[in-house]
């Protein structure tokens, strides 16, 4: 294939995510690769890593949007500033967007960087911003000094609905509940939430 210059980097990298995504949609991320990203935008692998050093930023660069996306979505529900509404609110805009997205969903979480790489400070920030979302949801039910207490427990919710929903995209939640994804979430975060009131309260 000859070398083109057909599109600005700007217009490359957008395309180059379309390609990625497309390919994670159809045949799921393990049929995702660099070279299979430049044939189907019609550049070489060379011209793909003058956009990103590798592979692995690449995947970072598609997940990035992905999360950009998971934000938005939970951003369009708005809070109260009831935490008892608020965090099942968030958990099904959480479980709604796995299931529209599963294939992008896996990437997410089995992509694993090479040994000594560590994720860029900017990605991590788009995660510190969703996750203080549902610290800013959480806030009602802790003293307004509580900073640490606060950003834990937003983990803690995140973590323990992200389980359950990896339980059931991997078709191992009916082996030990036979209650639907979304039934559960919700379930899970009113257990969680009322341990949260009770803490708080033995607390004062």
């Amino acid at each position: 294939m000859g070398r083109r210059s057909d599109h600005s980097r700007d217009e490359l990298y957008v395309m180059a995510l379309d390609a990625a995504e497309s390919i994670v949609r159809e045949d799921g991320f393990p049929a995702l690769t660099a070279r299979k990203v430049a044939a189907r935008i019609g550049y070489t692998a060379g011209t793909l890593y003058n956009i990103f050093r590798n592979q692995d930023d690449l995947i970072i660069h598609l997940n990035a949007r992905t999360l950009g996306r998971l934000d938005a979505e939970m951003r369009q529900i708005g809070l109260s500033g009831n935490p008892r509404t608020d965090i099942p609110a968030l958990g099904r805009a959480y479980v709604g967007f796995i299931n529209d997205n599963a294939e992008l969903w896996h990437v997410l979480f089995d992509h694993r960087l090479a040994d000594g790489l560590e994720l860029p400070d900017w990605y991590v920030a788009r995660i510190d911003r969703m996750m203080a979302m549902v610290e800013d949801a959480l806030s009602p039910l802790f003293p307004i000094d509580a900073f640490e207490t606060r950003r834990s427990s937003a983990r803690m919710v995140w973590s323990a609905v992200h389980g359950v929903c990896s339980l059931s995209t991997s078709g191992k939640l009916g082996i030990v509940s036979d209650v639907p994804l979304m039934e559960t979430v919700d379930r899970l975060i009113t257990v969680l939430l009322q341990g949260m009131a009770t803490t708080d309260t033995e607390t004062r």
